[in-house]
């Protein structure tokens, strides 16, 4: 938080869960008690931790929807975040970790999760400046009124 006050140079915060399927810190059993990755109960308290620890310093909590999936990421929307990220074309490094949620989400999916979640679509650039209502490339949500 200190340097972001100093440099304000995050644009967002992303908790991204560790999907172990394929790591080999996991695969191979050396490290004792290694579970396969965080429940759902622990995702969510991590995101909602970091809007309230970050609020103030950092306004933009972005959840990783090919991590945890469209459905958990609609969740994440209520819980603090405000991101749902971007449409991706072939992301690989979550496939290559054995997470099964896609590599591609269409504007029409994201929009539509948003609006499941009782937000406002927005596209927004990387400095996360609204440029239209329209969501058809990459969306910052805000609580709808």
């Amino acid at each position: 938080r200190d340097l972001q006050r100093t440099t304000g140079g995050f644009t967002e915060f992303v908790p991204l869960p560790f999907v172990p399927h394929t790591a080999p810190i996991y695969l191979n059993g050396k490290v004792k008690g290694l579970r396969p990755g965080p429940t759902d109960d622990e995702i969510i308290s991590v995101h909602a931790a970091s809007r309230i620890v970050l609020a103030g310093t950092i306004d933009n909590i972005q959840c990783s929807w090919p991590k945890v999936g469209l459905g958990k990421a609609t969740e994440l929307l209520s819980v603090g975040c405000n991101d749902l990220g971007g449409t991706l074309m072939n992301e690989s490094i979550s496939i290559a970790a054995g997470a099964q949620h896609g590599q591609c989400a269409s504007p029409r999916e994201l929009k539509n999760a948003a609006m499941n979640a009782g937000r406002k679509p927005h596209q927004r650039n990387t400095l996360y400046e609204i440029l239209s209502e329209d969501a058809s490339v990459d969306l910052k949500l805000e609580k709808s009124h």
